[in-house]
């Protein structure tokens, strides 16, 4: 490249600066950056040239120049020769300069350049910066800058220059009096500062080892004397802080002396500042540099500033940091290395200054101080050592603060000292508690909303911090073990500690463990010694209860029964092997569940086992009573726990059982009822509101008695007798009593716990026992309460009977029992039952009344029919009535009641069933269910199916039938449960028929048949059941159709009227639904068993037949069908002809009759051939002109072939009409087809119009009666009766039938109907062929439109071939050839391309004939963009692959000159086709290409590429596949490996680089073309898509980035540079980008 075209090219960027983008400016700069790599001495002259030349120019775009040049020297700098760094000197400290007035952006890049240059000319550059500090003048701010950045950049170097550059500052320090100026010197101080100590740090590779700080001591002390005593009083705060961060780094460099001497007014002036900021880290940060420069001199007056600087610094870490700014924890970080700075130098005062600090009320004050002794703690350990004591007494005011903040900041003390050993002082041991008691923090007392730079509030909260330390302290701090083991223990059981069970257990588990290691003495606890220490029986019961609630409190039961295990030796020496087997699996049975699936009563039943077994082993009387009377003793530990407070009733029960001692017993029960708390629900056992959101566990006071009552039944009774008697009973109820304004409830709630103990009693004690005690003892006490209107005493009363009722059931001995009063008990339980409101469940009453009365009815004396009957009735309103059953969201106790409620109905039916095991007893029981099967609300008819389903497979499987009599009632039963199969509800559905399976079983048991025989017919309704969840009304009809089939096989003669008639009633059910089961189920019946009523039909169809006219929906015509087809059997064309004239749109009892025609197929077939007849003898449409003249002419149907049509579909509708349907296939598809071609667009009459816009009444058909529509669906009608539903269900997936209505979509609806008809009717192909043979010549267009569609596709099947069609369809697509509709001559060329899908071997055959028609069809009119042409592009790049290379060869050369224009046409689809048929091309010639083709191929190279970038993506992919075929023509396997790999379709193009490395190739393989590239390129420059104007420069830009410079003559520089030059104008950015970008690349030519 010549000097004048280097300086060409970076004229014209420096021009373009100026671009107001700034995505456009940084690209510029970024070129201009490339030029100054390869040309960095040309490209900074340019750019100094440019800017002395430009005077004028702003001062941004000045400042983007500088910037560019600063890029440049950052990487080049060492290229340059003296001259012309010092030009560039010259430049930046004139630019810099320039102005006095502060442009920051302009001077700063201006700096920039010469720091650049300093680094490698850096006496050059110190002499410029030299030279502008005149003497007494004030230098330029920027001038400050400059030596202050090349301080930090290149300290060796400017450091030598300090003590000249500080001889000339300083004298004019005094001058500055603006503050832009004073801030620019302190920042200049401070760098020289800091560079000095650098150098000085670094004196081995300094390059004058013997400089020393006394070179710089006196001049730093001058700057020192001016920034302190004038600069720091100044108002400007930015100026006072910039005095600050020059003093740090500047106190290094004073004489000893000096700072000594300045340090009583330096540190107060300091100090004074943090008054007048508010962000001080720099304050802080430069005080602990100076701080450090006094220690290190071993400053005496230091001692004179103590309290002064102590107090400010505590002030500063006081203060909060809840606030974002980095700068605010950086300052507290500065802060705290004073104090250390301090600690080390004078503990003492330090101590004496911060210990007072804790003991005031102040939050913040005090979480300050803490902070600062934690980190004094840490930091200065040494000097820390013998101030343990003192430390650890200062502490006893913040254990009692009650802020979370200070309580957080305590805990982080502690766990400092436990690390530096403080907790093995004196008064450690109150740190230890504190930590456990803020771990028995609940996490919802944690008061305090999280910052808004907290990550996990949770995380940060007081309790998980000291959870977290307590462990840590525990396992990882070796000297602790001693001092917590066993201190830790006397924390398990009080009360307030038991949120810190959980992370107790966990350390106290570590700390066993290493005691064990360490030797059995070092792990057995000596009570003696530790006397505050809990016992063997207390730590065991606790453990063992707070186990009962194994997720509460992050998992305390698994950490209670690990420590529990690692404690055994400590509680008793015989549990260590059992606990080592038993305790891992309770463990294990945790680990399988978790808190939403454990299953509590079988979690509490194993740990009651485990009690069990560990008592059994001990054996001792002594330590069991000793351990019950500890658990006694913890009763009041738990009152606002019930659930574990019942747990402990449990295993106080168990203990008291497995004790000796009957005077223990009684006593330990005798004090139980005394103290118990008897006004909390929870002590009295389970009682369930779901209404009011309570559900406690069924355990408490009466589970106690009860376990206790196996091994001391006679002692319980008898202490529950002497409670009842005792003073003390009837003082608390006389108490109770006189307070009348106190709830009447708390009496009832002594009497229920009372009444409980007795159930639980006769529940849980031996059978043989209770039966004796039952009448005597236990229901003389229970029923006396039986008048009470209080809820949960009446719920307790029902509880306890049903636990009494139950044990009598279960005992051995019960079948001789004779309980007196279970009549008694049984009417007292229906009472309770009524009592509960009818629509809702909000207690278990019902529930419990009921078992209760299940249990009672199995024993003797049995109820009389009027209670069992009232017991049914009373049972049934009670549940059937209620609300549908709640989902789970409505709440699981609701639920689960609801449940439980409905099984203990089922229980008392089936219970009530077994007594009268006949036809006639089940009779009875379906009675009373009968209204509710019939209800009208479904959920009601649910249940009732349920349990008549229940019942009657209850009675089959109990059946016995010891003579054979008959089961009278067959027919009814199933008629009432029959219809029912097609229930709106799923379930009741399935019900329905297991109760019609029981029936037919229950028949054959009649006849004689075993209970084990299975009958074929009555097992397949079970398979039938599947049908019947679906909600498709078609799929479960169908299944209640087969129902009635089964029945009609089974069902004796003599039941068959007496079921018909009942089906009949049930034609009038509200449940439509189940109307329609009837109907089917009725015409079920008559056609299988028609033969045995024959002297009935006439009835039968009279019914049917008055069901049809007065039918009010449609599904009572089916039942009519038959008798309606008979009316029609001898007088075929007269009722044809009469139908016909019917008045559109046809009603429903004429579709129905229509139907009816078709259900014989010789009726069929006649009147499908007279219809035929009738549409074909009329013209389709009429034409008329609208009044104005003008108006394209309205074409609207004739009457005659529309009513044709409706009929046909009526007709082939019928499903029997298939056979005379296949019989007339041709003739009715051919017809149609034409039908639907020649309406589409055609009008309905007037007056038909009218009626569609009115609506058709409720007794019209709701059918489409619009002429297109009604012959496609008419067409389709006939598809599917003939048997070719896949033909019609492709059309449905595709939407053809849709396609086919409309004007724009009907060619295309047509091609997918021969689409389908190919692939799923081929068969029927040749004679459909053979119909359409004479279309051709239709004098309606649209018709030849449509069939030639329709032909078009068929090519494009292979079934052409198959079935020898071939000929016969080229020939009649070559008569249409030259139609004079073009959309005809299109769809011919598309016909001619399809060969090559459906018969591609026979291209070859036909390939002269097929080529010749579609390069006909290129130059088809005169319509640059005509149809046909395109239709031809798309069709030769079919074809191309499958005709012979000779065929193709003469005319491959035109074909690729014609499709060229298309390449850039407006039109995406000629694009796309033209591009694509491009790499057809390139894909057939591919090793044996011409070479007037390859200069084809290379000339599309260019446009391909570009196109790459097209906004529309089916261009892009052309391109692709394009480029991917002409890959292998061009004879480079790099190339076109690059081609496959990055133009593989679906993967994401980087577009950059891909064009980068195919650049690379072509310039690499094809030099030579270099030229013709970037003519190209140059004529896309003016494209009218903006992406790919701009991928046109960036494919210049690469390809001569990879061109050589011999090749440098095929490129007209200049005019490449005058294109770039005006895309530089482009208003799109994006472009003007490139060609910056590309500009920049032309350096490359040199």
């Amino acid at each position: 490249m010549t000097e004048s075209s280097m300086k060409k090219l970076a004229s014209t960027l420096l021009d373009a600066i100026t671009d107001k983008d700034p995505l456009v400016q940084e690209q510029v700069c970024s070129a201009l950056c490339s030029l100054g790599e390869a040309r960095p001495v040309e490209t900074l002259r340019a750019c100094e040239e440019y800017l002395r030349q430009h005077d004028k120019l702003a001062h941004p775009y000045r400042a983007a120049v500088l910037r560019a040049m600063e890029r440049v020297l950052s990487s080049r700098a060492s290229e340059l020769d003296k001259d012309t760094a010092s030009t560039i000197i010259l430049l930046a400290s004139s630019e810099m300069t320039k102005t006095k007035d502060l442009v920051w952006d302009w001077q700063q890049a201006a700096s920039g350049v010469l720091v650049a240059v300093g680094r490698q000319f850096i006496s050059k550059v110190m002499e410029e910066l030299l030279r502008r500090l005149h003497p007494g003048t004030l230098p330029h701010c920027a001038v400050l800058h400059t030596l202050a950045s090349l301080s930090v950049a290149n300290a060796f170097g400017v450091v030598p220059f300090l003590p000249s550059v500080l001889s000339s500052l300083l004298p004019v320090l005094g001058v500055a009096k603006q503050d832009t100026v004073r801030v620019a010197f302190c920042s200049a101080l401070q760098r020289f500062s800091e560079g000095a100590l650098e150098y000085l740090a670094n004196l081995d590779r300094a390059p004058d080892p013997t400089v020393r700080k006394d070179a710089f001591a006196t001049d730093i002390f001058s700057a020192y004397d001016v920034l302190f005593h004038q600069w720091l009083q100044s108002r400007e705060a930015k100026l006072r802080l910039a005095v600050v961060e020059a003093l740090g780094p500047m106190s290094h460099l004073l004489p000893s002396e000096r700072l000594e001497e300045q340090l009583p007014k330096l540190l107060p002036g300091i100090l004074a500042l943090y008054k007048k900021h508010a962000e001080t880290f720099y304050l802080s940060k430069s005080l602990g540099q100076i701080l450090e420069a006094a220690v290190s001199v071993g400053s005496r007056t230091l001692e004179t500033q103590l309290d002064a600087l102590l107090a400010a610094l505590h002030s500063q870490i006081c203060v909060p940091v809840e606030s974002s700014s980095p700068l605010v924890m950086s300052n507290q970080k500065e802060v705290l290395r004073c104090f250390t700075v301090l600690a080390c130098s004078s503990p003492d005062r330090l101590l004496a200054f911060l210990l007072p600090r804790l003991d005031t009320s102040n939050e913040r004050t005090r979480v300050g101080t803490l902070q600062v002794v934690r980190h004094v703690i840490n930091s200065a350990a040494a000097q820390m050592e013998d101030k343990k004591p003192f430390i650890l007494s200062s502490m006893r005011l913040p254990l009692l603060d009650t802020n979370s903040k200070v309580k957080r900041a305590v805990v982080q003390v502690i766990s400092a000292m436990a690390h530096h050993g403080y907790l093995e002082q004196p008064g450690g041991e109150a740190m230890i508690e504190y930590i456990v008691q803020q771990c028995a923090l609940p996490p919802e007392q944690e008061p305090e909303k999280p910052g808004p730079g907290s990550k996990d509030p949770k995380a940060d909260s007081v309790r998980a911090i000291s959870v977290r330390t307590l462990y840590l302290v525990s396992t990882t701090v070796d000297r602790m073990s001693h001092v917590l083991w066993p201190y830790l223990l006397q924390f398990l059981t009080p009360v307030r500690f038991t949120g810190a069970l959980t992370p107790l257990c966990r350390s106290l588990v570590h700390l066993a463990q290493k005691r064990q290691e360490a030797g059995a003495d070092a792990f057995l606890i000596q009570y003696d010694a530790h006397a505050s220490l809990p016992s063997p029986y207390a730590v065991t019961g606790r453990l063992l209860v707070v186990s009962s609630s194994p997720y509460l409190g992050d998992g305390r039961g698994a950490a209670a029964l690990r420590l529990l295990s690692v404690l055994h030796p400590n509680i008793h020496p015989l549990l260590g092997q059992h606990w080592e087997t038993t305790v891992p699996l309770l463990l294990g049975y945790l680990d399988e569940h978790t808190e939403e699936t454990l299953p509590q009563e079988e979690w509490e039943e194993k740990l009651l086992m485990f009690l069990r077994d560990t008592l059994a082993i001990i054996s001792d009387n002594a330590w069991i009573c000793q351990l019950s009377l500890e658990l006694c003793r913890q009763l009041p530990c738990y009152d606002e726990a019930p659930q574990e407070k019942n747990f402990l009733y449990k295993c106080i029960g168990t203990t008291l059982g497995a004790a000796s001692s009957k005077e223990v017993v009684r006593k330990h029960l005798q004090e139980l009822l005394e103290t118990a708390r008897y006004q909390e629900e929870a002590e009295r056992e389970c009682v369930l509101f779901p209404a009011r959101g309570k559900c406690a566990a069924p355990q408490g006071l009466a589970c106690c008695f009860g376990i206790c009552a196996i091994s001391h039944l006679e002692d319980t009774l008898a202490q529950l007798e002497d409670f009842v008697r005792s003073e003390v009973f009837r003082k608390s109820i006389g108490i109770l009593n006189i307070f009348k304004d106190r709830s009447e409830n708390e009496v009832e709630k002594v009497k229920s716990a009372l009444i409980l103990c007795y159930g639980h009693v006769a529940a849980r004690a031996p059978r043989e026992l209770v039966l004796a005690k039952v009448e005597s003892d236990i229901l003389r006490n229970i029923c006396q309460h039986f008048s009470t209107k209080d809820p949960a005493l009446k719920l307790c009363l029902v509880q306890s009977v049903c636990m009494v009722s139950r044990a009598i059931c279960s005992s051995t001995q019960a079948g001789s029992f004779h309980f007196t009063r279970k009549a008694e008990l049984v009417a007292q339980m229906m009472e309770f039952i009524r009592a509960e409101p009818p629509d809702s469940l909000r207690t278990p009453i019902r529930k419990k009344a009921m078992l209760t009365c299940t249990y009672l009815v199995s024993v003797e004396p049995a109820l009389d029919e009027q209670a069992r009957a009232d017991v049914i009735h009373g049972c049934l309103h009670s549940i059937m009535a209620l609300l549908p059953e709640p989902k789970e969201e409505d709440g699981g106790c609701q639920k689960s009641l609801y449940l439980e409620t409905l099984h203990a109905l089922e229980d008392l039916l089936t219970s009530l069933l077994q007594r009268n095991m006949t036809p006639q007893g089940l009779q009875i029981m379906i009675e009373h269910l009968s209204p509710w099967i019939k209800s009208p609300r479904g959920h009601e008819r649910a249940r009732a199916l349920g349990l008549s389903a229940l019942l009657l497979r209850y009675f089959l499987e109990h059946l016995r039938v010891s003579a054979l009599v008959p089961f009278h009632n067959l027919g009814l039963l199933i008629g009432l449960f029959s219809p029912r199969c097609a229930d709106l509800w799923p379930a009741t559905r399935q019900e329905a028929v297991d109760c019609v399976y029981s029936l037919l079983y229950l028949q054959l048991g009649y006849e004689g048949f075993s209970r084990d025989y299975r009958d074929d017919v009555a097992e397949r309704l079970l398979s039938l059941k599947d049908g019947l969840v679906h909600p498709d009304p078609a799929i479960l009809f169908h299944t209640c159709h087969s129902v009635g089939q089964i029945i009609a096989k089974r069902l004796p003669p003599d039941q068959l009227i007496s079921l018909l008639l009942t089906m009949f009633e049930a034609l009038g059910d509200p449940e439509k639904n189940c109307s329609r089961a009837a109907t089917v189920m009725i015409n079920c019946l008559l056609q299988e068993r028609g033969g045995v009523l024959q002297e009935k039909v006439p009835e039968i169809v009279s019914v049917l037949r008055s069901k049809l006219q007065e039918a009010q929906g449609e599904h009572v015509l089916p039942a009519a069908q038959h008798s309606v087809y008979l009316l029609a059997t001898q007088h075929c064309a007269a009722v044809v002809s009469s139908l016909l004239g019917s008045p559109l749109p046809l009603d429903s009892h004429t579709c129905m009759l229509w139907r009816a025609l078709a259900v014989e197929p010789r009726l069929a077939a006649q009147v499908l051939g007279l219809l035929l007849e009738k549409m074909s003898r009329d013209v389709p449409f009429k034409e008329s002109r609208a009044f104005l003249l003008g108006r394209t002419p309205d074409r609207v149907a004739t009457l005659l072939p529309l009513s044709a049509t409706c009929a046909l579909f009526e007709v082939m509708s019928t499903p029997a009409a298939g056979p005379a349907v296949l019989e007339l296939y041709p003739q009715l598809f051919v017809v149609l087809l034409l039908r639907v071609s020649c309406t589409v667009g055609v009008q309905l009459p007037r007056n038909l119009q009218a009626q569609e816009r009115r609506g058709a009444s409720p007794a019209l058909a709701t059918r489409n009666l619009e002429p297109c529509s009604s012959a496609v669906d008419t067409l389709r009608s006939m598809l599917l009766r003939s048997g070719s539903e896949d033909v019609v269900q492709r059309m449905d997936l595709e939407g053809g039938w849709e396609l086919l209505r409309t004007s724009a979509g009907h060619e295309e609806g047509a091609t997918r109907l021969a689409r389908a008809m190919a692939e799923h009717a081929g068969p029927r192909l040749p004679l459909v062929l053979k119909t359409l043979a004479c279309t051709h010549s239709s004098a309606y267009e649209n018709q030849r439109v449509t069939t030639t569609a329709f032909l078009a596709e068929l090519l494009n099947s292979n079934v052409a071939n198959d079935l020898m069609l071939l000929d016969s369809l080229l020939e009649s697509l070559a008569a249409r050839q030259k139609d004079t509709c073009a959309s005809v001559r299109r769809l011919v060329l598309r016909g001619l391309a399809n060969l090559a899908s459906g018969c591609p071997d026979k291209v070859r055959t036909h390939g002269p004939q097929l080529l010749t028609a579609m390069i006909g069809g290129l130059d088809d009119g005169d319509n640059p963009h005509s149809p046909v042409a395109l239709e031809a592009m798309l069709g030769l790049a079919r074809l191309v692959h499958l005709v012979e290379s000779w065929d193709l060869r003469s005319g491959l050369l035109h074909v690729a000159i014609r499709i060229r224009p298309f390449f850039d046409s407006e039109k995406m689809e000629f694009r796309t086709a033209s591009i694509r048929l491009f790499g057809h091309l390139n894909k057939v010639c591919h090793g044996d290409c011409e070479d007037v083709f390859l200069d084809q191929v290379v000339g599309g190279l260019a446009p391909l590429l570009l196109h790459l970038q097209d906004p529309q993506a089916t261009v892009a992919s052309a391109c692709r596949f394009a480029l991917r075929m002409c890959g292998p023509n061009l004879a480079c396997e790099e190339l076109s490996a690059a081609f496959q790999k990055h133009l593989q379709e679906g993967r994401a193009l980087h577009f950059g680089e891909f064009l980068n490395t195919t650049c690379k190739h072509l310039m690499h393989h094809f030099p030579d073309l270099l030229g013709r590239l970037l003519t190209t390129c140059l004529f896309y420059f003016k494209s009218s898509w903006e992406n790919v104007r701009a991928a046109a420069p960036l494919f210049t830009g690469f390809l001569v980035l990879h061109s050589e410079p011999r090749q440098q003559p095929q490129v007209d520089l200049d005019q490449l540079i005058a294109a770039l030059q005006i895309l530089l104008k482009d208003p799109a950015p994006e472009v003007r980008t490139r060609a910056a970008e590309a500009l920049g690349r032309l350096v490359k030519l040199a």
